[in-house]
């Protein structure tokens, strides 16, 4: 059964891509569970329809989802790798050249999403986030970008100083006011640009621990998955957003140093 232009679903919902697998149709909350491939009225199945090879409309299914996936964080990358060059090369639009303008238009669509869905997946930090708006979270903004926006506008940008980070953080501002007021002197101090490259340092060092107690939250959030366990479930992700935080935090550390010392 062919469907109108007004009957197909909207594509731009935030967190969700428009695309089906034969394993997440029901999975993805549409209901759907027998759906029918457009073109022979045969079961649908993935992008395409495995029974006349036509390419299927969108339907909304988050990025885990579209990939065959379970919601949850700790992936076979190179699994994923694989199954995003063998989509790509069957979604390419140039195979579906030939076809009429609608089925170049799913083609078109579905191509892109496909290449959201990888790039936010195969990143370990992205992927994070990403589950966590799936889960109606939203992480504290300590972006550079608010940063500038911020200083541009007077308003003062929301941050939380992580708690274990507060007397290192207090004395690391104290000798960056000491720098600049030296700069604006025209004085320079060897000893102290040598701290805070040291303190530089020790912080580049904690962000990269940071990686990996990441992934025993993943680790944790995946198992609270399996149990169907709410509260655990909800300790992993405030574990991560605590975790992302103090991540954020400390790479502003770092940005503001660096800027500092004219690195």
């Amino acid at each position: 059964m062919r469907q109108s232009r007004a009957s197909r679903p909207r594509l731009h919902k935030q967190g969700l891509m428009a695309i089906d697998t034969s394993k997440t149709i029901a999975a993805a909350g549409s209901g759907d569970t027998t759906a029918s491939c457009w073109s022979c009225g045969d079961m649908r199945a993935a992008q395409f329809c495995h029974a006349c090879g036509k390419v299927q409309p969108p339907l909304p299914v988050n990025y885990f989802s579209f990939f065959g996936l379970p919601r949850k964080l700790n992936l076979d990358v190179a699994r994923l790798e694989r199954d995003f060059y063998e989509l790509s090369r069957k979604l390419h639009p140039d195979l579906n050249a030939r076809a009429d303008k609608r089925e170049q238009e799913w083609s078109l669509e579905q191509s892109s999403l496909l290449n959201d869905a990888y790039r936010t997946l195969k990143d370990p930090i992205k992927r994070t986030q990403y589950l966590l708006r799936l889960e109606g979270v939203e992480l504290e903004e300590q972006s550079k970008t608010a940063t500038e926006k911020a200083r541009a506008s007077g308003e003062v940008k929301k941050q939380i100083v992580p708690p274990d980070l507060l007397e290192a953080v207090f004395e690391l501002n104290m000798q960056l006011e000491e720098l600049r007021a030296n700069r604006k002197m025209g004085e320079d101090d060897p000893a102290l640009a040598k701290d805070l490259e040291a303190h530089k340092t020790q912080f580049e060092t904690k962000y990269e621990e940071l990686a990996e107690e990441l992934k025993r939250h993943w680790t944790h959030w995946d198992e609270a998955v399996d149990h169907d366990s709410g509260e655990e479930r909800r300790g992993a992700l405030d574990s991560m957003v605590d975790l992302l935080n103090r991540r954020s935090y400390i790479r502003n550390l770092v940005r503001d140093v660096n800027e500092a010392l004219g690195n």
